[in-house]
This record gives structure tokens, C-alpha cells and sequence, in this order.
């Protein structure tokens, strides 16, 4: 696939302070569609859960909220990076989660001419070995001129 540089305008967000950066960052295609990725960018020793996990009864997942618009189509769901599995022992539970720096990908296809937004929140549980923080959402948007 041919990626092109397009023109973005990253829309700087205040964040909570903690263990866990978030940055944006998007590209268009030769075909015109935009990959959109949402980075997750852990301190050493942090991570954050996958959105996906084998039980309800340990740690929350991270949930990505997108803003519907009618500007552009999903050209399919959230892809997540591979993620680890390993029992957790604080939560007594077989867990998945990022550390390091993670991409979230969302591949969208413009559906009007012209710039548009991509919004929405990110929804995450950062833990380490020994404790978890609570749950923090953090809103995001990218400004896209194809």
C-alpha cells in the first residue's frame, strides 16, 4: 500500500498526569482512505490492558469511543496490537495487556470532500506490579486535509 503524507493537525489535549502518554498520528493512502493511530506510550514497568480480556473479573479493558460523523466510513473495527497474556496475580485472573508503546489502528475512507475529524476518547486501567491507578478517559481528535 502506497502512504502518502497528508496533512494533519494534531489537536493537543490536556492529559492527566501518570504513567501512560497518549499521541495521534494519521496518514492517507494512494486509494484516499486515512489510517488513523491512537498511541499509547507506558512508562517502564506500566501497562495498560488490551480491549479484549479472557475475564469480567479482574482489571477493566481499554475502550476506544469513536464520534460518530457522517464526514467518513470505518473501513473496519480497531485493530490492536498483539498483546501479552499472563496470569495476574493481584487479580487472581488470566489478563492481556500493552506495555511499551502500543498502536491502536483505524483505517476510515473520507466520505465527503475536504478536511474532516476523527474524535473520540480512550478509556484505560494503567497497573504495575503492585498497584492499578483508576480508570481515566482522554479525549483525542485529529484534523484531516486529504
Amino acid at each position: 500500500m502506497n502512504i502518502l503524507p497528508a496533512l494533519v493537525s494534531l489537536i493537543a489535549v490536556p492529559q492527566p498526569s501518570g504513567p501512560v502518554r497518549w499521541s495521534t498520528e494519521a496518514s492517507v493512502a494512494s486509494d484516499g482512505s486515512v489510517r488513523v493511530e491512537i498511541v499509547a506510550h507506558c512508562e517502564e514497568g506500566w501497562h495498560i490492558y488490551a480491549t479484549e480480556l479472557p475475564s469480567d473479573q479482574g482489571p477493566l479493558p481499554t475502550v476506544f469511543r469513536f464520534t460518530p460523523s457522517s464526514a467518513y466510513a470505518s473501513l473496519g473495527a480497531l485493530q490492536e496490537p498483539k498483546a501479552v497474556e499472563e496470569f495476574d496475580e493481584n487479580f487472581g485472573v488470566q489478563v492481556r495487556h500493552h506495555s511499551g508503546e502500543a498502536r491502536f489502528l483505524l483505517s476510515v475512507k473520507p466520505v465527503i470532500s475536504g478536511a474532516f475529524s476523527v474524535e473520540g476518547e480512550v478509556e484505560y486501567m494503567a497497573c504495575n506490579g503492585s498497584t492499578c491507578l483508576p480508570p481515566v478517559s482522554v479525549p483525542f481528535k485529529i484534523d484531516i486535509t486529504p
